[in-house]
């Protein structure tokens, strides 16, 4: 292979981890601010890029991956209390422990 060549193929379960320091979080497209996956998080009115990600992707990701023990729904369900999905998306703390789980 060419020193400047197409890069090695590399699975997608490793590729997170070889991006050292960036939130997990960035492997999915955020619902906020509309930015594709793999892409720091911008003010959308301006368009300036942030250091950290949205809440809101961070919860799409937990929703995403992990099962959540305080509601008992399965990935890709959201939470709920008494009956109702969580205001704006929200997942509940104990889900967002499950899917650090799944990132370790």
């Amino acid at each position: 292979m060419t020193r400047y060549g197409q890069p090695a193929p590399m699975p997608d379960s490793i590729r997170q981890y070889m991006r050292g320091g960036k939130d997990p979080a960035r492997a999915f497209p955020c619902p906020r601010c509309g930015v594709a996956a793999h892409r720091p998080c911008r003010i959308p009115s301006r368009g300036v890029p942030l250091a950290q990600v949205h809440e809101q992707r961070v919860n799409h990701r937990a929703q995403t991956v992990a099962c959540c023990p305080t509601c008992q729904v399965p990935p890709t369900v959201p939470c709920h209390a008494d009956g109702r999905a969580l205001k704006d998306g929200a997942v509940h703390p104990a889900r967002h422990t499950e899917a650090k789980g799944e990132a370790a």
